[in-house]
């Protein structure tokens, strides 16, 4: 028998997020966090060029990802996989794809914030390769007043690569 994530991988689409996506990826962030990004924020981010992705199954979309590239360093800015679709590898596929395309665009390091509390992100980031670099004190907004922060990075580039 065929295991769920095996039942989608014909459908599953990795592509630009375009204007007509806000919507949904909307709709998935307020159902994922009590502090969300308005949907102002996410067409600022296509509108200055962010990397901003999307898996989409069926025409649906299932996760988002928003990240900026400068400064050879890449800022994975958001990434949320939709509740139906949250522990079944999609999440992975879609942070592997950021870090492709950053790697691509000659970015030497990945950096990324996350609450200590979301620990199935943390294992998520972990097993890709991220490790822990810092904190900031109460960068998030939380019900009860704000919350740390930790701050994860990834090289994306060999010394051999970065030293030709």
């Amino acid at each position: 028998m065929a295991t769920a994530p095996e039942l989608l991988a014909p459908e599953v689409v990795i592509r630009s997020m375009r204007s007509s996506d806000i919507a949904e990826v909307v709709t998935i962030e307020r159902a994922s966090y009590q502090f969300p990004w308005s949907e102002g924020i996410f067409r600022d981010c296509l509108r200055v060029g962010y990397v901003c992705r999307v898996i989409s199954v069926s025409r649906q979309v299932m996760a988002y990802g928003v990240m900026s590239l400068g400064a050879g360093e890449a800022h994975i800015l958001n990434l949320c996989v939709g509740e139906t679709y949250r522990c079944r590898g999609v999440g992975r596929r879609l942070l592997s794809s950021l870090i492709e395309r950053a790697t691509a665009a000659g970015m030497g390091d990945a950096f990324l914030e996350v609450r200590p509390s979301n620990t199935a992100a943390i294992r998520l980031y972990l097993a890709l390769g991220f490790e822990q670099v810092g904190m900031r004190r109460g960068y998030y907004q939380a019900v009860n007043g704000r919350e740390d922060a930790a701050v994860l990075r990834r090289a994306l580039r060999s010394a051999a690569a970065s030293s030709s």
